[in-house]
């Protein structure tokens, strides 16, 4: 789980540059996913929750919500919002592959291919079991991965760049398809107080998995798979699909 600590410098930024994200569609649809199955939940966990944008938008609608993320500076930041807005929101800096809560929970969602950051089937796994374990008999867990059309054929090896005022992104793409492993090299440049840009740099990691292996192991974790969706749909996954959702219970 070390890549997740790439999130350091990033972590200031990263609103800035996720802006054009439709956070409250994506609320929508696991409110959707909900209702399909019959779960009407209480209380939630967001398992690598980042800033906060999908814990903050649950908490303002009466959920009870905890969030996890092993980026210290990524939780401090989602403490400022939640305080902000005065929401009780409990927050956990823990390895998603060995996190414990005191409380059962109703649903647990790891949104923004969180799951891909899990580069060795052996954590994957152990963060499935993890996740059992923190949830009540008949519980959901959703969660999003990028697939490895996605990595080869749009990010494949391709150069990115977004600029604000006071913010500059830089980030390069390496897929190599024998390792099946998706590198991010990341260049910030942040406007300083005195007017200069300071630089840093963060390499992230990203495996892709075969959806049928994923069910594998969610099966040997003791979850049982309810749904495969294309992205942010209930249409069924395609060999051209670039996100899959995947849906599945503690019986």
């Amino acid at each position: 789980m070390a890549q997740m600590e790439a999130y350091e410098g990033l972590a200031q930024i990263y609103d800035i540059f996720m802006d054009e994200i439709d956070y409250d569609q994506w609320v929508s649809y696991l409110e959707e996913i909900w209702n399909k199955f019959g779960v009407q939940p209480e209380r939630i966990t967001d398992l690598g929750c980042g800033t906060g944008s999908v814990l903050i938008r649950l908490a303002k609608k009466g959920y009870t919500m905890t969030g996890i993320d092993l980026s210290e500076e990524m939780l401090a930041m989602a403490d400022q919002k939640c305080q902000s807005e005065e929401l009780p929101v409990a927050l956990y800096g823990m390895d998603m592959c060995e996190f414990s809560l005191p409380e059962e929970q109703d649903a647990i969602i790891s949104l923004m291919d969180c799951m891909n950051y899990l580069t060795e089937e052996v954590d994957l796994s152990a963060a499935f079991t993890a996740c059992k374990e923190n949830l009540r008999q008949g519980g959901l867990l959703i969660f999003d991965m990028n697939t490895e059309y996605r990595f080869r054929e749009v990010y494949g090896q391709n150069t990115y760049a977004s600029t604000t005022e006071d913010a500059v992104y830089i980030w390069e793409n390496y897929y190599d398809e024998e390792e099946q492993i998706n590198e991010y090299a990341v260049n910030l440049f942040q406007k300083e107080m005195d007017g200069r840009y300071s630089r840093s740099e963060e390499f992230h990691y990203e495996k892709a998995y075969a959806p049928e292996r994923v069910v594998h192991l969610l099966n040997e974790a003791g979850l049982t798979l309810l749904a495969l969706y294309d992205g942010y749909t209930f249409d069924a996954p395609t060999d051209q699909s670039e996100r899959i959702f995947f849906v599945a219970t503690k019986k």
